[in-house]
C-alpha cells in the first residue's frame, strides 16, 4: 500500500502534467480527475495484475517468500522516492520489477528454491519497454501532423478554447489507463504475497478487497501530487499547447489501454507520456524538444531496472534474518 501511495504521487504527472501546463484544467481539479480515473482504471486491470503476479518470477509458499516481496517492494519504494526527489519521471513499474528481480536473485544467493522467469522478463518487460516508447513517440507525430493538418485553416484563440475542452477528455482517459497500468502492477504483488505466505491456494485469483485496496491507495497518491515530476513533464521538455496537450494524452492513452485490455502487458505510463509528448514536440521542429532534459528521462529509464534490484538485494541482505 505504502508502494501504490508513492507510485499514485510519483506517477500523477503522467496524467495531468500537459493538462495543468496548457490551463486546460487547474492543478486541483486535474488531480482530482487522475485520482477518481486511477480509481475506475483499477478494475479493469486484471491482465496486468495476473502477469505481475504470475509471469516474472516464481516463489515458492512460505514466510521466507515473503521476506523477498517485502525487500523488492521496499526497493521500488526507495527508487521512487529518489527519482521523484530529483524531479525525474522514472517509471514505478519498472522500480517494482527490478527491485521483485533482484531480491529474488539475493533470495537465491540464500538458498530460497525461487527463479526469475527470463523468459516471461523479455516477453513482458523488455520488448514493451522499448516498444511501448517508440510507439508512442511514432504515433505522438503522426496525431499532431494530423490535428495541424486538419486545423491548418482554424482561427487560433478558437482552437485553442476547444482544445482545452478536448483536454479534459484526454485528460480523464488517460488516468483510467494509469489505473489499469499502475494499480493492477500492486495488485498482482499483493496476489503474489498472499499466494506464497500460503493465504490463498491460486497465484492468479484477485480478491475483491485488492481491487478496492489498490485503487483508494492510488488514488490518495495521485491527489497528494508529485509536483517536481508534473514540472518536469509539463514544462521542460518542450513547451506544450493544448492542441500538442490532447495529442500527446489521446495516443498515450490508446497505448496503455491496448498493453491492459488486449495483451494484458505492464507498460510503463511514464515511457509512453514522456515519448509522446517527445513525438508531439518534434513535429514543430526538432530544437522545440529540449534534447538534454529528455537524455536525463532516458538515462533514468535504463538505470529503474537495475537500480530498484540493486537496492531490493541490498534491503534484503539486511531483513531476510527476521524472515
Amino acid at each position: 500500500m505504502i508502494f501504490d501511495y508513492t507510485n499514485g504521487f510519483h506517477d500523477a504527472a503522467n496524467a495531468i502534467a500537459t493538462s495543468i501546463s496548457t490551463r486546460a484544467l487547474t492543478p486541483r481539479v486535474a488531480l482530482g480527475i487522475a485520482a477518481i480515473g486511477n480509481f475506475i482504471g483499477a478494475h479493469f486491470g486484471a491482465k496486468v495484475a495476473k502477469t505481475v503476479g504470475s509471469g516474472l518470477v516464481t516463489l515458492p509458499q512460505g514466510t521466507a517468500s515473503l521476506g523477498i516481496v517485502f525487500a523488492g517492494v521496499v526497493g521500488a519504494i526507495g527508487w521512487n522516492l529518489l527519482t521523484w526527489y530529483f524531479g525525474i519521471p522514472s517509471s514505478s513499474s519498472h522500480a517494482l520489477f527490478g527491485g521483485l528481480v533482484g531480491a529474488t536473485l539475493a533470495g537465491v544467493a540464500f538458498g530460497i528454491d525461487a527463479t526469475v522467469l527470463w523468459s516471461g522478463i523479455w516477453k513482458n518487460i523488455i520488448i514493451p519497454m522499448v516498444a511501448s516508447p517508440v510507439a508512442g513517440f511514432i504515433l505522438g507525430a503522426i496525431m499532431m501532423t494530423a490535428i495541424m493538418w486538419i486545423f491548418r485553416r482554424g482561427h487560433p484563440g478558437k482552437l485553442n478554447r476547444g482544445f482545452r475542452i478536448a483536454q479534459t477528455i484526454s485528460a480523464v482517459a488517460m488516468s483510467i489507463g494509469h489505473g489499469m497500468q499502475d494499480a493492477a502492477k500492486t495488485m498482482g504483488i499483493i496476489v503474489l504475497a498472499l499466494y506464497v505466505g500460503g493465504y490463498q491456494s491460486s497465484a492468479t485469483h484477485i480478491p475483491e478487497w485488492v481491487f478496492y485496496s489498490s485503487a483508494t491507495m492510488l488514488a490518495l497518491g495521485t491527489y497528494a501530487g508529485g509536483w517536481r515530476i508534473i514540472r518536469t513533464l509539463g514544462r521542460k521538455i518542450i513547451d506544450l499547447g493544448p492542441a500538442e496537450g490532447f495529442a500527446a494524452e489521446t495516443v498515450a492513452s490508446a497505448v496503455l489501454y491496448y498493453n491492459a485490455l488486449v495483451l494484458g502487458a505492464p507498460i510503463s505510463t511514464t515511457h509512453t507520456i514522456t515519448s509522446a509528448i517527445m513525438g508531439v514536440g518534434a513535429t514543430k521542429k526538432l530544437s522545440a524538444v529540449r534534447w538534454g532534459v529528455a537524455g536525463n528521462i532516458v538515462t533514468a529509464w535504463v538505470l529503474t531496472f537495475p537500480g530498484a534490484a540493486v537496492l531490493a538485494s541490498v534491503i534484503y541482505l539486511l531483513t531476510h534474518w527476521v524472515f
